[in-house]
């Protein structure tokens, strides 16, 4: 076959790979943890290999029994033994099958669990620069990967390894001239296996790579599918579709042809010392070494060892994809922020101070010298045409986004470096894109205060607070009704009343609300608002409005444009300013 090229790696920043030396001391750690468990398993399995060679063993000895005509209940006897040790081998591997996949998902829960608790410590900002896609497949195809390994390939490995030592052990025994017949195999087998092991993480690594630029381009079509249409983009997002198909083929093709040449060597490299092991015994037997028996035994031991050989070098595959696989998700813990777990900041609750602040998501700048200060209870509403910043100012006000340079401070905390329990604390974003977890309505808000027991009557008063309370008890069985996937579907508008509810129990110094009622009719969200507004008397609010009356109501209104604050003042104020706000409020009410 011809060598396939290398294929580029993938243009978009995805998240972090850990290196080489942080995943072994992660698996160090984990086997220091588990020893016990995985000493006992390698023990239960060198018995069971050894009660393995009873059979080869005695079936050499009963050639030779018959050939001297021996007595025939000797013959019986060694039989008998075979049986008994074809038995004992079953049982043994049987209770070290089970030990080895609890030791596995011991394992694989652990590092389950270290995964999800770097995911949801992730900013925001950096899965938005990585793309879904890529938190998708690490998720989904690279957990399934190392599952694989952890369940399958391991324990296979640890089988076969203490087989093949076994064996050669016995080899020894019957005469270590024998081990002559692996030498020329043994050389194969380690050149072939270290040109692969060169080149195969590399190759795994970006075939990982490919496939979460395609899952995020599949994500990105058909989130955007209507928008495609709208614009008629079809046929060019086709072509970046198949441009990011092209490179995956390409980064599997590059895998399968590193395997076409790796496995033919290895297969022969397991028949050549079958026929070289008969005529190194033959040629001992005619030295008077061995006995035609032992020549039987050999032979059975040659065609014994090939199986767990092959499975033994035949997981290495798996286990550098495992590894690979691994690499990635302990890797997403780097993209973690750096944060300080010490107390905040004492200063003035609800105070928000932007100095100078600059950001971009790229290299293009999106707010540029941002200054602006809130004091505490202040309901500020931020306007202005899309685009121009006003959801970039409230992700950094929430702590979502890091400024390029300037500072946030909230509460007289700066809010960089800050640890995500302390942040929340001092301010919770709320957009349109709420989320219900699937479980019981008082579940879901539980989830605002960290513990599961909760008095129904502060639900109730949370869900009152924003009209959501009449609607819940007339479900079948009101707060413990079961929403979510696969259980009962709430509307749009009711899954943003729940996030407003959660947002009521969390009672956070500064709420930012981005679009949090755009899914409701106009009439029903202004009163929502209002009375919304009544329970967060005190608290600070940031309100990005896209319907105008909320920027009526608030104490304050600044208008962004261009990544800059434009405007300041109140209703009146920026009305008879006839500026940018001015306009904006004729056009909406169709003044002309």
């Amino acid at each position: 076959m011809t060598r396939t090229a290398e294929p580029p790696v993938p243009a978009r920043a995805l998240l972090p790979v850990a290196p080489p030396p942080m995943v072994w001391s992660r698996l160090r750690v984990l086997g220091r943890r588990h020893g016990g468990a995985l000493i006992t398993v390698i023990g239960l399995y060198a018995l069971a290999a050894l009660a393995a060679l009873v059979p080869p063993w005695m079936l050499g000895r009963i050639i030779d029994a018959v050939r001297a005509s021996a007595d025939p209940e000797r013959i019986d006897l060694m039989a008998a033994l075979i049986v008994g040790a074809l038995l004992c081998h079953a049982g043994l591997t049987l209770v070290s099958v089970a030990l080895s996949i609890r030791f596995g998902e011991a394992i694989l829960a652990e590092l389950r669990e270290a995964f999800v608790r770097a995911v949801l410590r992730l900013p925001l900002g950096t899965v938005e620069r990585a793309g879904s896609g890529d938190l998708m497949a690490r998720t989904g195809r690279d957990v399934g990967h190392l599952s694989h390994t952890v369940r399958h390939s391991i324990p296979v490995m640890v089988v076969s390894g203490v087989t093949v030592v076994v064996i050669f052990g016995a080899f020894t025994a019957l005469h270590p001239a024998l081990l002559l017949a692996w030498l020329p195999s043994a050389a194969i087998i380690w050149t072939s296996t270290r040109w692969y092991a060169r080149r195969a993480p590399a190759g795994y690594l970006r075939e990982l790579d490919t496939y979460s630029e395609l899952t995020q381009g599949v994500t990105d079509t058909v989130e955007g599918a209507h928008t495609l249409e709208a614009l008629g983009r079809q046929d060019r997002q086709r072509e970046r579709t198949d441009a990011r198909v092209r490179g995956s083929y390409l980064a599997e093709r590059y895998t399968l042809w590193l395997r076409t040449v790796w496995y033919p060597t290895l297969e022969f490299s397991y028949l050549l010392p079958t026929a070289v092991t008969f005529l190194v015994a033959a040629y001992l037997h005619t030295q008077g070494a061995l006995t035609v028996g032992q020549i039987a035994t050999a032979m059975f031991l040659a065609v014994q060892v090939v199986r767990p050989l092959d499975l033994l070098i035949d997981q290495v595959d798996s286990l550098m994809m495992g590894f690979t696989s691994l690499r990635r998700l302990i890797g997403v813990e780097l993209a973690e922020e750096d944060v300080d777990a010490t107390t905040a900041d004492r200063g003035t609750p609800g105070t928000v101070e932007i100095s100078n602040v600059r950001f971009g998501y790229t290299d293009t700048e999106v707010l540029h010298g941002v200054d602006l200060t809130l004091v505490p209870g202040e309901r500020l509403a931020m306007v202005g045409p899309s685009g121009a910043g006003k959801s970039t100012l409230g992700k950094l006000i929430a702590g979502i986004h890091t400024p390029t340079s300037g500072s946030v401070r909230v509460g007289g905390t700066d809010l960089t470096g800050v640890a995500p329990e302390i942040r929340r604390e001092k301010t919770i974003l709320l957009s349109q894109e709420s989320h219900v977890f699937r479980g019981t309505v008082a579940e879901n808000l539980a989830l605002a205060l960290d513990r599961e027991a909760v008095d129904h009557d502060v639900l109730w008063r949370a869900l009152a607070a924003v009209d959501a309370d009449a609607w819940v008890r007339s479900l079948p069985d009101g707060l413990d009704t079961k929403v979510g996937s696969g259980e009962l579907v709430l509307d749009p508008a009711h899954v943003q009343q729940l996030a407003l509810a959660r947002v009521v129990l969390a009672d956070p110094e500064v709420l930012v609300l981005d679009e949090a009622t755009s899914l409701m009719d106009p009439r029903s969200a202004r009163h929502l608002e209002r009375s919304l507004a009544g329970v967060l008397e005190g608290r600070t609010v940031v309100a990005i409005a896209h319907r105008l009356h909320t920027a009526h109501d608030a104490d304050r209104i600044a208008v962004v444009e261009d990544g800059r604050i434009t405007e300041s003042g109140t209703h009146d104020e920026l009305l008879a300013a006839g500026g940018s706000y001015a306009a904006l409020w004729h056009a909406w009410h169709g003044d002309t």
